[in-house]
């Protein structure tokens, strides 16, 4: 498993133009974007003790966590996702599923699996019968992202993050979201062996430091 690098940063509407200005100087938007942005979903479980919330607050130094996420509206491509973090350090693991895989999780049953399973599907699967992981609370938002292919780099704006409980729904278009908390826009940063210099100057933010922001985290105060 390959861990990066990882800068959170929460900054205000000036600084994203700003920012976005200084970053489309020097980097070139995702190709996966749609008019310069894409939707996320995301499904995110835990378990009956909240292990995964808590450990994120008190900051435990090894910790992970499971969501399935899909894009712009697209439940034909479904992926379960592994987040994992040590030292400081994060990983992300995936596994392509099927809409009725991901709906038999979001309805908080487990699924029999066939022979082929991928590895991480079938871990998750064993720790969802072990630890008892349950679905949680569903996390919508909108991405701006832009890479650099020197340093593997890759710079996000995430804005508009919304919320909602009803995790059966998550699939359906018609699920009713609601705001968590006040319009946070999240930078964050990411790099794989080095980080140039030219980004570093690029995302700079005078008197900003780099911190814990969880958009999990924040959406479970609402749900």
């Amino acid at each position: 498993m390959d861990y990066r690098q990882e800068w959170k940063i929460e900054i205000n509407r000036a600084d994203l133009f700003a920012q976005r200005s200084r970053v489309r100087a020097v980097m070139e938007p995702d190709a996966h974007a749609v008019d310069g942005v894409y939707h996320i979903r995301s499904l995110y479980f835990d378990s009956p003790t909240d292990r995964a919330l808590r450990e994120k607050i008190d900051g435990v130094n090894r910790r992970e966590k499971f969501r399935i996420r899909f894009y712009n509206g697209d439940v034909g491509f479904l992926r379960l996702e592994k987040k994992s973090k040590l030292n400081g350090l994060c990983a992300k693991q995936t596994a392509v599923i099927s809409p009725e895989l991901a709906q038999t999780f979001a309805d908080g049953r487990l699924p029999a699996l066939t022979s082929d399973a991928p590895p991480l599907l079938r871990e998750f699967c064993y720790k969802v019968k072990t630890e008892g992981l349950l679905p949680k609370v569903v996390v919508d938002y909108t991405r701006e992202a832009y890479l650099y292919r020197p340093g593997d780099v890759r710079v996000t704006f995430d804005s508009g993050i919304r919320t909602a409980s009803r995790c059966a729904d998550f699939l359906s278009c018609d699920l009713v979201t609601i705001p968590a908390g006040e319009d946070a826009i999240l930078m964050e940063v990411k790099w794989g062996a080095f980080l140039p210099d030219l980004i570093r100057d690029a995302v700079g933010l005078t008197g900003r430091r780099a911190g814990a922001f969880s958009k999990y985290a924040k959406c479970r105060i609402y749900g």
